[in-house]
């Protein structure tokens, strides 16, 4: 079994005093490929860092849209209500990750979000990020970069719904975590889960005991090591062409 990694989670709370400029997040986040001077023009819009503690809600569902919002620690679930009261979530959002897209176009957002575990966030409101996107062309640029970003990731999700196995569906997201972990300078191979196995449940649009036989599946076949939330990915070759993903320089393999 893997042992946990000294400190227990890794996404700590981040300093709440830090700039964009600073932020070692920054490539992740809205300043990249900005310049120093266009940072310090994003910098005075943007409210830093208010901590929201495990559950507290960032922004609701049918509220006005006027902010987007950035975890810059922690992590942070979006999700409906479907009509039988249960939630249905609609995506896990790690520290760099922008969230509250979903209220640009009907001005009011269409899902809620709600913290996984300690967060900081950082705040930007909309109107202000426009107009300084009309004068900066980088802003401009990356604005349509994480609308994209967004667009892709419910693509992503998509896939991982479809016609798959349960445990198909379940590696699907566990390699998304470890690139997405990757990214953000941790280990690929062992990482934290911020979501409970409801959670997942409630993303993969699975009961929560179909979830516990999936990861029992996956471990007993030699493809991940599970103790907790924490997972170990034992076998990343195998694990990708279990999920029919296209491995690095290599061809699309089918999963058996």
């Amino acid at each position: 079994m893997p042992t946990r990694p000294p400190g227990g989670n890794i996404l700590t709370l981040a300093s709440l005093k830090t700039a964009c400029s600073s932020c070692n997040l920054q490539d992740l986040c809205l300043p990249r490929g900005m310049s120093e001077a266009e940072v310090v023009e994003l910098e005075r819009i943007v409210a830093h860092s208010r901590p929201y503690a495990r559950g507290k809600t960032v922004f609701r569902v049918d509220q006005p849209f006027r902010a987007i919002y950035v975890a810059r620690s922690g992590a942070i679930k979006t999700y409906i209500l479907g009509s039988d009261g249960v939630e249905q979530i609609i995506g896990f959002h790690l520290p760099g990750e922008v969230i509250g897209l979903d209220g640009v176009i009907e001005h009011r957002h269409q899902v809620t979000a709600q913290v996984l575990e300690m967060a900081s966030v950082c705040e930007v409101p909309f109107d202000l990020l426009e107009h300084a996107a009309a004068h900066v062309p980088a802003l401009q640029h990356q604005l349509m970069r994480l609308m994209s970003r967004d667009i892709v990731g419910k693509e992503q999700q998509l896939l991982a719904l479809g016609d798959h196995s349960p445990e198909r569906r379940l590696a699907l997201l566990l390699l998304d975590m470890s690139q997405r972990f990757a990214h953000r300078g941790f280990s690929p191979a062992e990482f934290n889960l911020p979501m409970s196995r409801q959670d997942i449940a409630a993303y993969l649009r699975l009961a929560a005991e179909t979830v516990s036989r999936a990861f029992g599946k996956l471990q007993r076949d030699g493809l991940i090591e599970v103790d907790g939330r924490l997972v170990r990915i034992a076998d990343h070759a195998a694990l990708t062409a279990f999920a029919g993903q296209m491995p690095v320089g290599g061809n699309r393999r089918e999963a058996s």
